[in-house]
């Protein structure tokens, strides 16, 4: 009966899978060899049915286990996930739509400290003494203006213009003198690219009374600093006669002008262009708009005559590809730029569609009404805000902000569709009047106007209602020019500025973000004749989201200044970063009560991680202002730093653990805990410092003008030198105060905590600290590196790279060189690559290397120089000649420097220095680096367990082993060895091993390659060896191996391969371990390998061989087991062979039924029960089965007894159908046959059964055919003794046994008499005893006399007589 057992599914976590039952098939029946007639069937066997069924297992997916990021990140990767978290959170910053929404706001903060002033007045330079000279001389006009994107200003005398460096104590004047008119407008702009050659920056447009001429300006850096400027005469100009021009616009994106005059509100281009062409000329006019604005416009039927209508101020937008006018009469038209050179206008507003969309918003308010003028107009590029277009001041000092849209009342996203239509969006109204005493200091302010006081919005201020002109900057800087007193050349100046702080962080999240700023009163003292800005546009981000946000960029770009000419000067203002302002609060603070006022102030104002930010910046020296001698220095003063350090320290708060965040036990608790405020300052900070190269590429390739490569720094050097200056002295604030900082203060700072959750929160706390710190060190020396890498010749370096490393440096970005494994390797190979390029070029490596490694150690530490000097070592061996003893002593001196660093080395560094042995035939000492290399890569030997274990693939269910990665990393290392040894063999296969009686230089290379690979102890590699001379068909060297891993190695394979199995006992039987080898083919006999029978048959042979050899140690008892083991086992082999030839040539059997049987027999040895049951019995092999018996030790003489008997019947009966030999021949050979295998066994050949079978059988089926002695002859020859055989005659013949009864009984006596006679003459021809002894004598000669009484015929009774004579003869 066979059962089929289901194997149930491994259990799954946190689930229950019931096992199945048995499955028994209950319709199973034996399957026998031949066919059997019914009655002769077994019935099959019912087995009881179970009381359940065996439920089927459910499928259920493995649950996956929970685990945070945060658990799996090292140090630098958390603190490069939180830099970019800080960054993110920078670019967050609210676009200008977002706080200046529909509405109306007044809200200004106007403090009385100078501290919190948005801007600080910088410098005053005096106009020189040569411009009033010139100044004096007018006759007919005079204009003065800046272009203070060069530091110069200029002046228009009559027909004259001039200009002059302002920053320049002793300036030299750059004039303008070659033409007669007077001139009416000067304007700077930047060329369209291509017209003019390169040094040509900007075009000078000097408008006069008869034409308007274009001066190419050519700006240089000067040797003494500032910018040099020339002019050069283009011969380009046109013809304005009549037009009194007095405003000219240019487009810095398209190089296209613009400008219109007094004559009229037309607005004009100014064409030009390289050379001539048929229809046109290099300079022209073109009229854009004609009587087409005029015809738009509403008529108006007047009295009296009115004023003609003219442009007073024009200004372009090239991110949305549109120009502003403002007339005199307040009407802005919008014109839009198209790319073929046409200029349409879309958009009329004239001011009483302006006040009408302002009435909507506010209530009657006399600085919004009919008598007021749009004095300036303010375009804001969609890089800063994506619905607002412009803004607008009025003469009452209101800002009019005013957004477009399209036909649909969509907002333009494409600057090449033109928008349809304006509206006003917000009205930003004048600050409080300030009291008239406080004008006239400098900086002055009136009051404080609380953020969103209860005060509501004052739509009356009078304070700029004299608003002469105005400007705006981005974000959002608001220069204000107010006359208080027509009569007094004199303007005051009011400067609004957006709070950063404040827009980034509202007071109320609940509520929209409000329009904060910044005010600040400031008198001039003279009267204000132009405004420019002295730094470029200010922008952080390149989207109206984070554009405005100056906190992020305070420690990145300049401050903005902006200069201011007046009749007596220019001055320049400063734009003051938070920084400033705390650090000037915290010095004007006073005591110690008035510090931690300002500190709480900021705290109220910006929130505490704001705070200790800037706290932390003042305290690195970011902090800056203006001394005595109006010069931006560092702020210095000890007692600020200290001031600043103590806020950094003291009010940077504490981590908080939260606990409603644990809703299980999958996240660990430290993960619970958000860092402190201080921990959000430091990353703040660094993020800041680092934003303007975080993301930049290291290096970019460009093609040379003599078509090689040039490859160049995306970041100026200088600006890298910054970052790193400013990040070392954070990291050395750090160091200083670490004690005093929680966190960074040490296993001490533990001792400090009460609760388990306060010891949490600061562990949480230090691990958050220490990750920024290990990434400030990253950058610091990150960026040394990168300053090592340009000083070298990098082009070089960057064409030695493989292809795949010279992408991956274009791909490398700071980011990844300061925080990634990717960044530091490739970083590594670039070390690599500089320290090769000046080995070759002969400098000293040692050098090389000691100066990288000061420079930036964490990409060429100490290892890194061994490395080198062990290369170089190694290419002056190359350049020796490996055959010299010197060449040798360097080859040895590279072998101990790389061994001394194996841990280090790269795989191409461990190829490259094995490849280089190998051209010099230093064999052992590439094998003995290689292995070094894997013994280092595994030093907790975890590829030997894992070998040992059998070489799962997976640790559980769950993942994947983590030691077979550990043993491939090893095995590369032993494949170097592999190709040492196939090169070795070459080579010394070539020649001869001795000459002249003395080995040969390869044969002496080939000893110490081998006694390295043969001593070696690592016994992974001594495996994985072995594996390698397998698959090389090198099998035969195992056996010569003297390593006490071979045979474990051996062991450990015979189980899973026979190749391996045959080599364990071939390797025991050299080693004349016998009893060892005996007991391996024992197993191999019996081991489930796919074996035919007699191969198994062939080991246990040998097994028997060898089991009965001397082993020494292996004692008498031990053997005799094993051989016994061995000899039962061969006998069954044997008789199971026996029956595979019996049954292969049966024909009773069915073809595809003898195809399995031989299948089943000619493989792993049966046990007796099956042979006996399944083969031998039912194929009647009766002989077998006596065998069988003798095996199986079966000791019934009835089973015996019968079995013999049918063997000489069945004998017989297949003799006789042969028709030859004769059938008692059959029967001979049968009984010689088993009698022999049988070693006479009394049990399974009793001589007291088969005598009698034999006689029976003689006397009844085979009488008188054959000799008549045949049978007993047959035990005879048997060696069956003599006396056995005797006494079972003796008792046939007494007994009377059928048919040997009445005169049959004379068969028995003859054949007593045969035997007889053969027992005399075996026994008297040696020296013993006659029959034996002479109890046996007595009994022959007796029954001689009853066989000559009875029994014998007549000639019978002659030998007996005369065999009686020969015994007394003997006996005499």
């Amino acid at each position: 009966m066979s059962y089929a057992v289901q194997t149930p599914q491994r259990p799954l976590p946190g689930t229950y899978i019931q096992t199945p039952a048995v499955s028994r098939d209950q319709s199973v029946q034996t399957l026998g060899l031949f066919p059997r007639s019914s009655s002769t069937i077994s019935q099959p066997h019912n087995a009881p049915q179970t009381s359940g069924q065996a439920l089927a297992p459910r499928t259920q997916s493995a649950q996956s286990t929970t685990k945070t990021a945060s658990e799996t990140l090292s140090p630098i990767e958390r603190a490069s996930k939180t830099i970019n978290e800080r960054l993110t959170q920078e670019l967050g910053y609210p676009e200008l739509d977002a706080y200046v929404g529909q509405g109306i706001s007044s809200e200004y903060d106007i403090s009385n400290q100078p501290a919190w002033a948005p801007f600080q007045k910088d410098k005053v330079y005096p106009i020189p003494d040569r411009i009033f000279e010139q100044y004096n001389r007018a006759q007919v006009s005079t204009m003065m203006g800046l272009f203070a994107e060069l530091n110069y200003a200029w002046i228009v005398i009559d027909n004259a213009c001039y200009l002059w460096d302002y920053t320049n104590p002793n300036p030299d004047l750059v004039g303008f003198e070659e033409q007669p008119n007077s001139i009416t407008a000067v304007r700077l702009v930047v060329p369209r690219q291509g017209v003019f050659v390169p040094s040509i920056t900007h075009l000078l447009i000097v408008a006069t009374t008869s034409e308007m001429i274009l001066v190419g300006l050519a700006s240089q850096p000067a040797p003494n600093g500032g910018q040099s400027v020339a002019l050069y005469q283009t011969h380009m100009s046109i013809s304005i006669k009549g037009m009194d021009v007095n405003v000219i616009e240019g487009s810095a994106a398209t190089g296209r002008i613009f400008f219109s005059g007094r004559a009229g509100d037309d607005v004009y281009e100014l064409t030009y262009q390289q050379e001539e062409k048929w229809f046109q000329n290099r300079c022209a006019k073109v009229n854009h708009t004609g009587r087409g604005v005029l015809a738009l416009a509403p008529s108006f039927t007047f009295s009296h005559k009115a004023q003609q209508e003219h442009t007073i101020q024009m200004a372009i937008d090239d991110s949305r590809r549109l120009v502003y006018t403002l007339s005199s009469r307040s009407t802005i038209r919008t014109f839009h730029m198209r790319p073929n050179g046409v200029l349409d206008l879309v958009i009329f507003k004239p001011l009483g569609t302006i006040l009408n969309n302002i009435g909507h918003m506010t209530s009657q308010s006399e600085l919004i009404s009919s008598s007021m003028r749009i004095i300036a107009i303010h375009p804001i590029s969609s890089q800063e805000a994506s619905k607002l277009h412009l803004m607008a001041t009025t003469s009452t000092g209101c800002r009019v902000f005013m957004s477009a849209t399209s036909s649909y009342g969509q907002s333009i996203t494409d600057p090449s569709n033109a928008p349809s239509s304006m509206q006003v969006q917000h009205v930003k109204f004048p600050p409080p009047e300030p009291p008239a005493s406080q004008l006239n200091r400098y900086p002055n302010s009136t009051q404080v106007t609380n953020y969103g006081g209860s005060q509501g919005i004052n739509t009356s201020s009078k304070a700029l209602k004299q608003t002469r002109f105005a400007t705006r900057y981005p974000p959002g800087y608001f220069f204000c020019f107010v006359s208080k007193d027509p009569q007094v050349a004199s303007d005051a100046l009011f400067v609004a500025a957006p709070d950063p702080g404040r827009i980034a962080r509202p007071q109320e999240p609940s509520r929209s973000t409000r329009y904060s700023e910044l005010g600040l009163w400031v008198n001039l003292g003279s009267r204000a004749e132009d405004i420019g800005l002295a730094s470029p546009l200010f922008s952080a981000a390149s989207s109206p989201t984070g554009f405005a946000n100056e906190l992020a960029v305070q420690f990145d770009k300049p401050a903005v200044e902006v200069a201011i000419l007046t009749n007596t000067g220019i001055h320049t203002l400063r734009r003051r970063r938070l920084v400033d302002m705390f650090a000037a609060a915290i010095k004007h603070g006073g005591n110690d009560e008035g510090f931690e006022g300002e500190v709480n102030k900021f705290i109220r104002q910006y929130g505490r991680g704001e705070t200790a930010a800037t706290a932390l910046a003042v305290a690195c020296g970011q902090g800056l202002d203006i001394g005595s001698e109006t010069r931006v220095a560092a702020v210095a003063d000890p007692e600020v730093l200290e001031y600043a350090r103590k806020a950094f320290i003291d009010f940077g708060g504490k981590p908080l653990f939260n606990e409603n965040s644990v809703v299980d036990q999958t996240v660990p608790a430290i993960d619970m805990v958000r860092p402190s405020p201080r921990h959000e300052a430091l990353s703040l900070y660094i993020a800041r410092l680092v934003r303007s190269i975080w993301k930049a590429p290291v290096a970019q390739e460009s093609m040379s003008p003599n078509g090689g490569i040039a490859v160049l720094p995306s970041v100026r050097l200088a600006k890298l030198q910054d970052v790193q200056r400013d990040l070392s002295k954070l990291q050395e604030f750090l160091s200083t105060n670490k004690s005093f900082i929680d966190g960074l203060a040490g296993p001490e700072a533990l001792g400090r905590v009460s609760t388990k959750h306060e010891e949490v929160a600061l562990l949480a706390e230090h691990r958050a600290l220490h990750s920024l710190i290990v990434l400030i060190s990253n950058v610091v020396e990150g960026i040394s590196f990168v300053l090592v890498l340009f000083e070298e010749r990098i082009e070089e370096i960057v064409l030695s790279l493989h292809n795949e490393t010279r992408q991956q440096l274009r791909n490398l970005t700071y980011e990844g060189l300061f925080s990634s494994t990717n960044g530091r390797e490739l970083a590594k190979e670039l070390v690599k690559a500089i320290v090769n390029r000046n080995i070759a070029n002969g400098s000293n490596v040692e050098t090389v290397a000691e100066a990288l490694r000061r420079r930036c150690g964490s990409f060429c530490s100490a290892e890194d120089v061994v490395i080198f000097k062990a290369q170089e070592q190694l290419k002056r061996a190359a350049e020796s000649g490996s055959g010299s003893e010197f060449g040798r002593n360097l080859l040895n001196e590279s072998l101990r420097l790389f061994k001394q660093v194996a841990a280090s080395l790269s795989m191409e560094q461990l190829h490259w220095a094995v490849n280089q042995y190998l051209s010099m035939q230093f064999y052992a000492g590439a094998i003995q680096l290689a292995l070094n290399m894997a013994k280092e890569t595994d030093r907790g030997n975890r590829a030997l367990t894992w070998i040992q274990e059998g070489r799962p693939e997976q640790a559980s269910w769950l993942c994947v082993d983590s030691r077979a990665a550990t043993f491939r990393l090893r095995k590369s290392c032993y494949d170097l060895v592999h190709q040492v040894i196939t090169t070795l063999d070459q080579n010394s296969s070539q020649g001869p091993d001795i000459v002249d009686g003395q080995h040969t230089l390869a044969s002496k290379r080939r000893t110490e390659a081998y006694d390295v690979i043969d001593t070696s102890e690592d016994e992974v590699f001594q495996t994985d060896l072995y594996d390698w001379y397998l698959a090389q068909g090198l099998a035969d060297r195992l056996l010569d191996i003297q390593s006490p891993y071979i045979i474990t190695y051996l062991q450990r394979k015979s189980s899973e391969d026979i190749v391996h199995a045959d080599l364990l006992w071939r390797y025991y039987s050299q080693a004349d371990r016998f009893h060892d080898a005996a007991a391996v083919q024992l197993a191999l006999a019996k081991s489930a390998f796919d074996l035919l029978l007699d191969r198994r048959v062939e080991y246990l042979s040998r097994a028997k061989a060898n089991a009965s050899t001397y082993t020494p140690g292996i004692g008498r008892q031990t053997r005799q087991v094993l051989l016994r083991e061995v000899s039962d086992l061969l006998d069954v082999a044997n008789i199971q062979d026996d029956l595979l030839q019996r049954l292969k040539a049966d024909v009773r059997i069915a073809a595809n039924r003898k195809q399995d049987v031989m299948k089943e027999l000619n493989g792993t040895i049966l046990s007796l029960t099956e042979l006996y049951n399944g083969y031998a019995d039912q194929a009647g092999y009766f002989d077998l089965c006596i065998l069988i018996y003798q095996a199986a030790d079966h000791r019934s003489p009835t089973d015996i007894r019968g079995t013999w008997q049918n063997l000489f019947e069945r004998t017989h009966e297949e003799t006789i159908e042969r028709g030859e030999p004769q059938p008692y021949e059959a029967v001979i050979e049968q009984v010689r046959s088993l009698g022999s295998r049988l070693n006479l066994s009394e049990t399974t050949f009793p001589i007291s059964d088969l005598v009698p079978l034999l006689e029976r059988y003689a006397f009844e089926y085979q009488r008188g055919v054959g000799p008549p002695t045949w049978v007993l002859d047959t035990f005879l020859d048997l060696h069956v003794p003599h006396e056995s055989v005797f006494s079972v005659l003796e008792g046939m013949f007494y007994n009377d046994e059928a048919p040997f009864q009445g005169r049959n009984r004379c068969y028995i006596a003859n054949d007593i008499l045969y035997v007889i006679q053969r027992w005399f003459h075996d026994s008297s021809r040696g020296t013993g005893k006659l029959f034996g002894d002479d109890s046996n004598v007595t009994t022959i000669l007796q029954t001689l006399q009853m066989l000559q009484q009875n029994g014998l015929d007549e000639e019978k009774m002659e030998e007996c007589q005369e065999l009686r004579m020969k015994i007394d003869h003997m006996l005499r």
